[in-house]
């Protein structure tokens, strides 16, 4: 669902350093050698803050399925999380309307790179994915920790304690969580579910014992379902980020965001996007 948003005065300080940036790009600021020509000149780089200006919308690739960060209400169409309010925030900033573009997990890259201006919804830093996009500055850093019934958290407390047989490991198909599961848990059972929005659910009716996911998600999802506790994720079982896709070697468009980002830190947007969810 796309919305128009008027623009704060707290972003419009970014556009005009932006704008002599990309006029000077655009013009060129050296002058050629001599016997040179101006038909021999390099061509300036294409870049997103030029195309999405002159398009009015950024286009958002996002699941709709990763609470806290992004979720699409089946029954409304309504768009919702953290990273949902950012990317509205950014486009308001561009004086531009956000068009949220639904995908799975499987083929978020894919989507990113055919389709979209920039990826959200905690989407973590793998080096894989930084082999086909750019990242933003980090949004979070956490990492991957279980959650289980409250009553099994000291049996699923360590690595050694999930990866043995008979014990079942959910986790989402295509991301970061089934990557973990994979190099993690080769000798307990793996079970790979469609629906992230649903897949707790299998936690508690029993047909799962755990899941290892990131520590944001864990403690979002206990405080949603009594039944469910977060194990330790004040000391997940590694290190990892999240921050947002961004187009590879577009360098612009980077810095622009990094700077918003920055902006939006400080100033109070991103504490403000993350209050509902958070607390």
């Amino acid at each position: 669902m796309t919305k128009t948003f008027s623009r704060p005065q707290s972003v419009t300080r970014l556009l005009p350093v932006f704008a002599l940036g990309a006029v000077l790009l655009t013009t060129g600021c050296s002058t050629p050698n001599p016997g040179e020509s101006n038909a021999a000149a390099p061509a300036a780089t294409d870049t997103r803050l030029a195309s999405v200006s002159e398009s009015g919308i950024l286009k958002v690739c996002t699941t709709g399925d990763y609470r806290p960060f992004t979720y699409l209400d089946p029954d409304t169409g309504e768009w919702s999380g953290i990273d949902i309010t950012m990317a509205k925030d950014l486009a308001e900033s561009l004086d531009v309307e956000a068009e949220f573009v639904q995908t799975t997990w499987k083929d978020l890259m894919p989507d990113f790179l055919s389709k979209c201006d920039i990826g959200v919804g905690g989407v973590s830093i793998s080096m894989e994915r930084a082999q086909q996009a750019y990242y933003s500055e980090a949004t979070l850093d956490e990492g991957k920790t279980p959650i289980t019934l409250c009553e099994n958290v000291e049996k699923y407390d360590t690595v050694k304690e999930i990866n043995k047989p008979g014990v079942r490991s959910i986790t989402p198909i295509g991301g970061t969580n089934e990557k973990f599961a994979e190099a993690n848990y080769p000798e307990g059972e793996i079970i790979r579910f469609e629906d992230n929005n649903t897949i707790f659910d299998e936690i508690i009716a029993g047909r799962a014992d755990v899941m290892t996911t990131d520590a944001s998600e864990t403690r979002w999802v206990a405080n949603e379902h009594p039944e469910l506790c977060a194990v330790h994720p004040d000391k997940p079982f590694n290190f990892s980020q999240k921050a947002y896709l961004l187009p590879l070697g577009d360098d612009e468009f980077q810095e622009y965001v990094d700077q918003w980002l920055n902006m939006a830190k400080n100033d109070g947007t991103l504490a403000a996007a993350e209050k509902p969810w958070f607390g």
